[in-house]
């Protein structure tokens, strides 16, 4: 296993202090496994597209259109 430094807020790591009951390492090595295995997922998944990165921000905007549109009625 490969040990990781980060660096914390102080803010976070002052309420971090106040729990010493959790086990922060865990919850930071589970985080980020989540999103790896998220990653790893799109990646699988998009493997054989052709889109473009320019076909997916064209695709991206009609998304984010869409959802402007629904919720300031």
């Amino acid at each position: 296993m490969v040990n990781m430094t980060l660096a914390i807020p102080d803010d976070i790591h002052l309420i971090m202090k106040k729990h010493t009951e959790i086990r922060w390492s865990e919850v930071a090595r589970r985080a980020i496994s989540s999103e790896a295995k998220k990653l790893a997922l799109m990646d699988s998944l998009t493997a054989k597209s052709t889109l473009t990165m320019k076909d997916v921000e064209k695709i991206n905007e009609k998304i984010k259109e869409g959802l402007f549109a629904k919720y300031t009625q």
